[in-house]
């Protein structure tokens, strides 16, 4: 049985040999060089070469400066200093925790405030830890199973019982979540969230329904919209994706804020309608 390192742990190999490899790893996925590296952060890139073969200790700021300018996330900034000797430097607070009262407060909130246009909050993995009634007039219909908590909005969308026999421009809509995702994977070299896109890069792609109606005329999109039929109109929708500046911990870094923008006057109007 093969047994599979929790979320944001580095490959043993690497751990072992010190925070070098780390640090080489994630400059050769950066597309970064030594010499640039150095440049960025105030060093050399002899003193660069010798933290990634292990001649040279970093001390516990250029860890972080190297981290910092290699894009790393929080996550994996804890296992590069742990790597290197050091104790971790930012905490990973349940959501549910009292200290993060007022941030869960703000989040839904603002979402709330967005009504009747759809919003949510995901984490890394995108689960959902909060949506509005936006997000709750899209999902009514959808089977229990699929509602089960945590829930997840990858599944919600892609799962062939879900929203994807709704969205009728799927192919479209289904390529940019896995593409995201990918990117994502690329970021934050995770492998629970690549157990996921291979899961729902499998679910089959269901038919595209015809017959609903259709605008008069074509609507000239700015963005890749997302068009989901609901109660028998095409509701299209642009989505936006807000993160928290600068975080310092590593559950608020890896929420995200996920609102949808009405992207034709139709959906507007029939959006508006159902505000009492």
């Amino acid at each position: 049985m093969t047994t599979v390192p929790p979320e944001g742990t580095p490959p043993a190999a690497a751990t072992d040999q010190g925070v070098g490899p780390l640090l080489r790893a994630w400059r050769e996925q950066r597309r970064v060089s030594q010499l640039e590296l150095a440049l960025r952060a105030d060093s050399s890139a002899r003193h660069i070469s010798f933290i990634e073969t292990g001649r040279s200790r970093p001390s516990e700021e250029m860890v972080l400066r190297l981290a910092e300018h290699l894009d790393v996330p929080v996550r994996e900034r804890n296992a590069l200093l742990l790597a290197a000797g050091y104790a971790p430097r930012y905490p990973e607070t349940p959501l549910d925790d009292p200290a993060l009262d007022a941030l869960r407060a703000g989040m839904e909130q603002l979402i709330r405030g967005y009504e009747p246009y759809p919003a949510l909050v995901v984490d890394a993995m995108y689960d959902v830890h909060a949506a509005n009634r936006g997000i709750l007039m899209l999902l009514d219909g959808i089977p229990e199973h699929l509602l089960t908590p945590p829930l997840n909005a990858m599944r919600l969308t892609l799962h062939p019982e879900g929203l994807a026999p709704r969205i009728r421009n799927l192919r479209e809509w289904r390529g940019h979540l896995l593409a995201q995702m990918d990117r994502q994977i690329a970021l934050r070299r995770s492998g629970q969230l690549r157990r996921l896109y291979d899961e729902v890069a499998a679910y089959p792609v269901p038919e595209e329904s015809p017959g609903t109606t259709e605008p008069a005329a074509p609507v000239p999109y700015f963005a890749l919209p997302l068009r989901i039929e609901h109660e028998g109109r095409v509701l299209s929708f642009i989505s936006s994706i807000s993160t928290f500046n600068t975080p310092m911990d590593v559950t608020v870094a890896e929420l995200a804020i996920e609102t949808f923008l009405p992207a034709d006057p139709a959906t507007v109007k029939y959006l508006q309608s159902l505000v009492p």
